[in-house]
């Protein structure tokens, strides 16, 4: 019957071992499977969005090209218009020229000259502005001026301001020099008011017609804004963020130069569209999108996969208790049976040793799942009983060291049959990683508000890739075991005494150590 209830129980716990495991299992591959189906949709989205952003560039710099372009063909048109009042200026001054010799060959004419010729040219100018004086500037004569000669004598001021923007034709004859003044015709000046205007107004629609486009209108010498539009006054305000815009146009687009008369060169800048800006970050920002999206569901599902997981761990460790139980109360009657015979006193001791094994192996697995009770205990004693109990069970040629004393009066919150647990795992460990041949040594480490007890031994070690690794379920270097040692040991130090379990280092063939922290208080 004893045995019979063992077996039983063996089997119920490598059946709970058995779901454990498959758990684990099922979690990895959810895990990617969950991250290629992210990839493909992150993927999907990108491309998609990269070739709708593309396409959206695309037709946006085709309206900026086709701006442009009109930009270009109306200040051809304004350079035109300015050329051609260039030839009317030049156009006044020949006739001013022909209308000054004119008047020359009429004051040196002969006697029985004919001056009707000369006297028709003088006479055909009524457009231009005319003054004739001497050298001391009095007024010989003038024509189409807005003042009377009769009560003007001197040509000074500001007509002789007004008259003086355009050098003086020179007419000599004899020892004399006089000067013929000249300035635009009214109909000229109006032409050129006319230019101005026309120039206003192409600034003026280059800045409303550039829609979202920004773009800056410069000076000949590029420091100054003549005009802008789409721009930030804060950036117009600031040299430094001014010169930063018009190096991004320069770069994205080459200037517009026009060129006015007597205005100088005017360099128009321009760029890509906010909106196109803003859509060019748009992949970035839908990543990021997804990203977060993909980060949420998988701490979610993480976090429902790891609540299905305590589940299964508590489970495993109430029905590991439950099903050991009934074996051990069986067990604990055959003792009292066989008891009454003083001949198997030396059996019964080590049978009553062993039961006592067991209740403290159901006494840890019941614990688990619960909070469990952790009175101010000592570590040195815990310890050296860890200690003993694997000694007795273990090669002779193992030695364990440890380099504190039993009587060390080290008192700390545990709950000595998991902390017990904890410390078996690691010397169990140690001696499979040394192969049964080898020392191990248990030292300890004070702080101010926790300790530090370290369990090193002389094995085969691992690489430091394998330093996280070691305490994930089924991880294992042995041919037989679970690989839920450490896992359970990383559990109980860190859930339920809030302490650390973690490998200090490790150096393969030379060995390891496991450091475990626990707080004070």
């Amino acid at each position: 019957m004893l045995f019979e209830n063992r077996v039983r129980s063996l089997l119920l716990i490598n059946r709970s071992l058995f779901l454990f495991m498959d758990i684990y299992r099922r979690k990895r591959f959810w895990k990617w499977g969950l991250f290629i189906i992210g990839l493909l949709i992150v993927n999907a989205s990108v491309m998609f969005s990269n070739n709708l952003v593309k396409k959206i560039a695309t037709d946006e710099r085709k309206k900026v090209k086709i701006w442009a372009n009109a930009i270009q063909q109306k200040a051809n048109l304004v350079n035109y218009t300015n050329d051609f009042f260039k030839k009317i200026k030049e156009e006044e001054r020949k006739r001013v020229e022909i209308w000054a010799e004119a008047t020359k060959r009429l004051i040196n004419a002969g006697i029985n000259e004919d001056l009707s010729f000369y006297t028709q040219i003088i006479a055909g100018n009524t457009t231009i502005p005319v003054v004739l004086t001497d050298d001391e500037k009095n007024i010989i004569a003038a024509k189409n001026v807005d003042f009377s000669t009769d009560t003007v004598k001197k040509l000074e001021g500001k007509r002789f301001a007004e008259f003086s923007k355009i050098e003086p034709i020179v007419v000599s004859y004899g020892e004399f020099v006089n000067y013929l003044y000249f300035k635009e015709s009214l109909l000229f000046s109006e032409l050129r008011n006319v230019l101005n205007d026309l120039t206003e107004s192409f600034f003026s629609e280059v800045v409303v017609n550039s829609a979202s486009v920004p773009v800056l209108i410069l000076d000949s010498a590029r420091t100054k804004v003549y005009s802008s539009g789409n721009v930030n006054k804060e950036i117009l305000e600031n040299q430094e963020e001014l010169e930063e815009l018009i190096k991004t146009m320069e770069t994205q687009n080459p200037p517009i130069i026009i060129d006015f008369e007597g205005q100088g060169k005017k360099y128009i800048y321009y760029k890509d569209s906010y909106l196109l800006t803003q859509l060019r970050y748009y992949p970035f920002v839908q990543l990021f999108v997804v990203g977060i999206f993909l980060l949420a569901a998988y701490i979610l599902f993480n976090t429902t996969r790891k609540a299905e997981q305590n589940k299964v761990w508590v489970g495993m460790a109430k029905e590991t208790a439950h099903q050991l139980g009934t074996p051990i109360s069986s067990m604990l009657a055959w003792l009292d049976f066989i008891e009454t015979d003083e001949k198997n006193k030396v059996y019964i001791d080590e049978l009553r040793n062993d039961i006592r094994r067991l209740q403290d192996v159901t006494a840890r697995f019941s614990n688990i799942g619960s909070a469990p009770e952790l009175p101010m205990t000592s570590l040195a004693d815990s310890v050296y009983n860890s200690v003993r109990y694997i000694r007795a069970r273990s090669s002779k040629k193992v030695s364990i060291n440890i380099l504190f004393r039993e009587t060390d009066q080290l008192m700390l919150p545990l709950n000595e049959n998991l902390f017990g647990w904890v410390m078996e795992n690691l010397l169990k460990n140690a001696i499979d990683a040394m192969e049964g041949e080898g020392s191990i040594t248990i030292s300890l480490h004070n702080a101010t508000r926790h300790i530090m007890l370290d369990v090193t031994d002389t094995g085969k070690g691992f690489p430091k890739s394998q330093y996280k690794s070691v305490f994930r379920p089924g991880f294992t270097t042995k041919k037989r075991g679970w690989g839920l040692g450490l896992t359970l040991s990383k559990r109980i130090i860190e859930e339920y005494h809030k302490g650390k379990l973690f490998v200090h280092s490790s150096v393969p063939g030379k060995g390891t150590t496991f450091r475990i922290v626990l707080p004070l208080k």
